[in-house]
């Protein structure tokens, strides 16, 4: 039996209908929560990502890049958004502090998965720099992204994302 795992990337409150929402980001929460729920009865893992950032995210590198305030440690939008919250409450998480995260790295080294699937958001860079990091900690792994669980500000960029992942021998579907 193959051992799967499920990674939900940043579906959070200011990526959602915060400060960094996006019209149709919304519309992902009960198709995620449905293949969480998939997931969860044939007995397979999943865990979620954080972006994480601090009062003085204004002074960071990405702070001057993208000058808006977002997922501020222990804020209303850092949380989780909708009914994520509830269904993620008892799985692991990561806080990260840039696009990708290292310690989801280190985990995927630490525990073989035959399959990992990624969804959330925004498409073209946390799903696509933590898929990046996934391909490098599991080269062996089915790695892939289901469309219809991840989305972006900008579709344009989202289809280069894709494009990208492709070339890395992951699978969009």
């Amino acid at each position: 039996m193959k051992k799967r795992l499920l990674v939900v990337v940043d579906y959070q409150k200011d990526f959602v209908d915060g400060t960094l929402g996006f019209s149709g980001a919304e519309s992902l929460e009960k198709p995620i929560l449905k293949r969480i729920e998939t997931y969860l009865a044939t007995g397979d893992e999943v865990i979620y990502t954080l972006d994480t950032h601090l009062n003085n995210y204004l002074e960071t590198t990405e702070g001057k890049h993208l000058p808006v305030e977002h997922c501020i440690l222990e804020t209303e939008g850092h949380g989780l958004y909708g009914g994520l919250k509830e269904a993620l409450k008892e799985k692991k998480g990561f806080l990260k502090y840039t696009f990708g995260s290292m310690a989801l790295g280190r985990y995927l080294e630490e525990n073989h998965f035959d399959e990992i699937e990624f969804c959330g958001l925004v498409s073209n860079i946390c799903v696509l720099s933590n898929m990046v990091i996934a391909k490098a900690a599991s080269p062996e792994s089915t790695i892939f992204v289901s469309r219809k669980l991840t989305g972006s500000f900008d579709e344009l960029m989202q289809e280069k994302a894709f494009d990208i992942l492709k070339n890395l021998h992951m699978q969009v579907i």
